[in-house]
C-alpha cells in the first residue's frame, strides 16, 4: 500500500482522511515520521501556507505528503480573521490574552461585529499535495453567516457562532455526521481523495 504524510498532529485529521483512503493509501502523521518541531507557516493567505508546510515535509523525507490550512472570512470584517483565524485574540485589536484562545477568537468576532447588518461569511479550507514532486491543491468553502450568540458544544473553533446556508442551526448545534458532509474540509477532502483515487489507477 501507498504511504502518504499529513502534516499534522491532528488525530482526529488523520483518522478522517485515512477512512477515507483506507483502500489505497496508508496516511501517517508528523510524529509518525519523527517530525516534532513546529512547521512554519507566516504566509498571508491559506494556498501559501499550506505548500509551505506540504514543502517543509516534502524537503525532509522525499515523500508524498499534503497539508491544509483554514480560515474564516467575514465580509463585514474586510475577510477577517482569514489567515489569522487561529490566533485571532493575540493580535491586533482586542486581544486576550487572558482568555482560552478558542474562547477568545469567538468573543474578538462577536465584539467586532456587534454593529454589523452584513453577518456574511465563509469557511475556506486549501489542501496543498505533493505527489511525486508535483504541486497540486484543492479548496472546499462553506458559505454562511455568523450569528449574534455562540450555540452549541460540538466541533471546535468558531463553529458556535457560524450557520451554514441552507441550515438553521450552526456547526456546534449539527452531528457532526452532518457536518463532515457539508463543511468545507469536508468538501476539500472529497476533492483530495477523488484526485488520489483517479492517480492511483
Amino acid at each position: 500500500m501507498k504511504e502518504l504524510v499529513f502534516a499534522t498532529n491532528n488525530p482526529h485529521k488523520l483518522q478522517e482522511i485515512s477512512q477515507l483512503l483506507k483502500n489505497d493509501y496508508r496516511v501517517c502523521g508528523l510524529k509518525e515520521i519523527g517530525i516534532t518541531e513546529e512547521i512554519p507557516e507566516d504566509h498571508f493567505t491559506l494556498e501559501e501556507n499550506a505548500f509551505q508546510k506540504a514543502e517543509y515535509i516534502w524537503a525532509k523525507i522525499k515523500s508524498d505528503c499534503f497539508a491544509d490550512d483554514t480560515g474564516l472570512e467575514i465580509d463585514a470584517l474586510r475577510g477577517e480573521p482569514g489567515v489569522f483565524s487561529a490566533r485571532y485574540s493575540r493580535m491586533g485589536d482586542l486581544v486576550y490574552p487572558e482568555m482560552d484562545i478558542a474562547e477568545g477568537n469567538i468573543r474578538k468576532v462577536l465584539e467586532k461585529m456587534q454593529d454589523k447588518s452584513n453577518r456574511k461569511a465563509r469557511f475556506r479550507t486549501v489542501i496543498a499535495l505533493i505527489l511525486k514532486g508535483k504541486k497540486y491543491s484543492f479548496e472546499g468553502r462553506a458559505e454562511g453567516r455568523i450569528i449574534e450568540k455562540a450555540a452549541g458544544s460540538e466541533g471546535f473553533g468558531y463553529d458556535p457562532i457560524f450557520v451554514p446556508d441552507g441550515y438553521q442551526e450552526t456547526y456546534a448545534e449539527m452531528k457532526l455526521e452532518l457536518k463532515n458532509e457539508i463543511s468545507h474540509r469536508a468538501r476539500a477532502v472529497k476533492k483530495l481523495v477523488d484526485f488520489l483515487s483517479l492517480a492511483g489507477n
